[in-house]
């Protein structure tokens, strides 16, 4: 009895220890993905040279994933690998996912995206331009970065619980141009927009997306508030200095459950899961049988709205619904084809999705010191490599 006593505390000390050693951040990844070593290499040499702590990178077409990838360390100090399925802050590749929700609503006939703000927003009509007129603002000046609606203070943004205090500051002084008559990008229109998403759902931004996107697509590490456990995954952030990365906390009021749902930038995800969304705009708004958008509303989103207008951060680019546009394949999007659309995070994450070509590209890196993200040689040296 004795023996039998000692032999079962035993197993469960064991299974103790076993439980404490498999930590999410420790436990070998199971699934072992294609690879194009050409991008690996591309990748691990910015790595080698000290310019990136790691990066994932992803190639898929319409139904498969072709390519996916990590190189380097999420964390250098604790000296964690990067891994396929590490959660990075993917910033304002979250705009696509605003546009996705009110184009889903045009969709229901719940919303126009010709809609003045004001019919959902009252407080727009007493927004004027420079020049004293009626700024009249429509969804679609808000999705194309055409409206010039002013931006909140940077206390206001770390300080704001929900999307709703944001709007008075918008509203508190005049567009910065005549609507429609210049490019500028603009957090506050992507944000008032989903402000207005909630006004028509009758949910939270969050909840919506939620319960009618990553749900039913299955991205359960898709989240504006990360978890204890996707913490664990979380690749830290990195700056430049002095020839070493430096580790920084993001810029941003995301991630904290006491600050509002980003509409702008406030999202974080795993290259497969992004990959699963892309592939369902690839597929004309399909994914696995299910519809989630019209292949109208698929065409006005990627095409460009912004004619006459200089747009995008890019020589050659073009805007539509909140996707920038390839109009011009040339420099970084040189190995792009005409119409290729998508969008880039603040900190070098990107998702180009090439409809000719049929195929989808993301790259998932964390570097907070990029003057302009959308123009690095990380970028550059990934679409090349991809090319290839």
């Amino acid at each position: 009895m004795r023996f039998n006593a000692f032999f079962l505390l035993l197993i469960e000390v064991i299974a103790m220890l076993n439980q404490g050693c498999a930590s999410v951040s420790e436990q070998p990844e199971t699934v072992h993905w294609p690879k194009i070593a050409g991008i690996d290499r591309a990748m691990q040499a910015f790595v080698d040279r000290g310019e990136l702590s790691g990066a994932v990178t992803l190639v898929a077409d319409r139904q498969r994933i072709l390519h996916l990838s990590a190189v380097g360390q999420r964390d250098v100090k604790h000296h964690l690998p990067m891994r396929t399925d590490t959660i990075f802050w993917i910033a304002s590749m979250t705009k696509l996912m605003t546009s996705t929700a009110v184009m889903m609503l045009q969709d229901e006939g719940k919303l126009s995206i010709d809609d003045p703000a004001s019919k959902y927003i009252p407080e727009f009509d007493g927004l004027k331009t420079p020049s004293g007129k009626p700024a009249n603002l429509t969804l679609r000046q808000l999705l194309t970065h055409t409206s010039g609606l002013a931006e909140a203070p940077r206390d206001v943004m770390f300080k704001a619980r929900t999307l709703a205090e944001l709007i008075p500051f918008y509203l508190d002084r005049p567009t910065s141009f005549e609507p429609g008559k210049k490019w500028d990008y603009c957090q506050s229109g992507i944000n008032t927009l989903g402000r207005i998403i909630e006004i028509v759902s009758g949910e939270s931004y969050a909840d919506f997306l939620q319960h009618r996107l990553f749900d039913p697509m299955g991205l359960k590490d898709a989240t504006f508030y990360p978890s204890d456990e996707q913490l664990q995954r979380l690749a830290q952030s990195y700056v430049l200095k002095r020839g070493r990365l430096e580790r920084i906390q993001i810029d941003r009021p995301v991630g904290i459950r006491k600050h509002f749902p980003a509409a702008n930038g406030g999202l974080f995800c795993t290259a497969g899961e992004y990959c699963r969304f892309c592939q369902m705009l690839l597929n004309g708004g399909t994914l696995d049988g299910r519809r989630y958008l019209s292949a109208e509303s698929i065409h006005e989103m990627t095409s460009v709205q912004t004619d006459g207008l200089k747009a995008g951060f890019v020589p050659g680019s073009g805007w539509g619904l909140a996707f920038g546009i390839v109009r011009e394949p040339q420099g970084i999007a040189a190995t792009l084809s005409p119409g290729t659309y998508g969008h880039g995070g603040a900190y070098g994450t990107q998702a180009w999705i090439d409809p000719v070509k049929g195929r989808i590209y993301i790259l998932l890196i964390q570097r907070g010191d990029l003057d302009n993200a959308d123009n690095c040689k990380f970028r550059q040296a990934f679409q090349e490599a991809a090319a290839q």
